[in-house]
């Protein structure tokens, strides 16, 4: 299989949907001539023409509207968030129209429209332009929230996300678009609602997404190093649903699980994460489940505040050895 870059793999799907289905476009913030503020889109405007890499004016709300209304109207619109953090201007777009029409029509309008773009902190960014939008997102019935965090889970779950019937929210991790992995040629997909085990092990359950399945991946590698204790990552990649069976049988073979994420702790998605485990494994837990979150302040600017309030694996590892009863 080839090494691709992550950007690489979302341009690989948005090119293979489009070359496959005529009602697939792409529209967005500098997404044609620009191509694309993270280059995901470089080359489709040569291949594809501006009818169907549509650059738009600065207003978030009016081109998801725009969006809205082209599912509603049969086509399938992939629709570029230059950051998660613009698309509160969309939100009415996003949670009033395209999550509920379905609904509100009694099924007979279908929304296949995908809303994307990079999500959470990067680097020294500010407060305003560093949220993490899971929990934000998941809340509402209606869509679909996917994140991945490789190269190949990217291309598969924006395939998927593009071919759904359903609004479906790809969220892709800021500091992901320069990592590199294999991604298979071709026809791939990447079910939405299935979790993928990242590392086998059997003493303690770290459950991720996006970019904390890299931390949580090092922190495994340090747990084994220096505590001896082996560690199961399970990457949730679809948030929702989620993949409750994935985390249940994982949780049921080590007895003990840490939940990390990147947003802020109130009403995240650790939280909902353990309610789940609670529910379904109470009796197989030997100890209480632990988060690990963002600060929850405003993500701070300064290079050495903004690392101190981002999860990290020492605060992993932290938590696995109290949930192990190592410290």
């Amino acid at each position: 299989m080839p090494t691709l870059t992550y950007r690489d793999a979302l341009n690989q799907a948005l090119r293979e949907e489009m070359q496959r289905d005529p009602n697939v476009f792409l529209m967005g913030e500098e997404v044609g001539v620009y191509q694309g503020a993270y280059k995901v889109s470089r080359g489709l405007l040569e291949e594809f023409g501006p009818t169907r890499v549509v650059d738009t004016p600065i207003a978030e709300l009016g081109f998801a509207g725009i969006g809205v209304g082209a599912a509603m109207a049969g086509l399938r619109p992939v629709i570029e968030f230059m950051t998660w953090n613009f698309a509160v201007l969309a939100l009415d777009q996003i949670v009033n129209s395209a999550a509920k029409l379905l609904y509100e029509s009694g099924g007979q309008l279908p929304l296949p429209i995908v809303f994307r773009g990079p999500n959470g902190a990067a680097l020294q960014l500010g407060a305003q332009h560093s949220q993490a939008w899971e929990s934000w997102l998941s809340h509402i019935p209606g869509l679909k929230v996917v994140a991945p965090a490789t190269p190949a889970d990217a291309k598969g779950l924006l395939k998927s996300a593009i071919r759904d019937n359903n609004p479906v929210i790809v969220l892709e991790g800021e500091m992901l678009y320069n990592t590199k992995g294999e991604v298979p040629e071709g026809e791939y997909v990447v079910p939405i609602g299935r979790a993928d085990v990242k590392r086998e092990g059997g003493d303690v359950t770290l459950i991720c997404h996006s970019k904390t399945v890299t931390v949580a991946l090092k922190a495994a590698e340090q747990l084994a190093e220096h505590a001896g204790a082996s560690a199961e990552v399970v990457d949730l990649r679809s948030l929702r649903p989620l993949d409750v069976d994935a985390i249940t049988t994982s949780v049921t073979k080590t007895n003990r699980a840490v939940v990390v994420e990147e947003g802020w702790p109130q009403c995240g998605i650790g939280a909902q994460v353990v309610d789940v485990i609670q529910r379904e494994c109470f009796d197989q837990l030997d100890a209480p489940v632990l988060r690990v979150t963002q600060a929850d302040v405003p993500m701070p600017y300064n290079k050495q505040l903004e690392r101190l309030a981002k999860p990290s694996p020492d605060k992993v590892v932290a938590a696995a050895r109290r949930v192990l009863y190592l410290d």
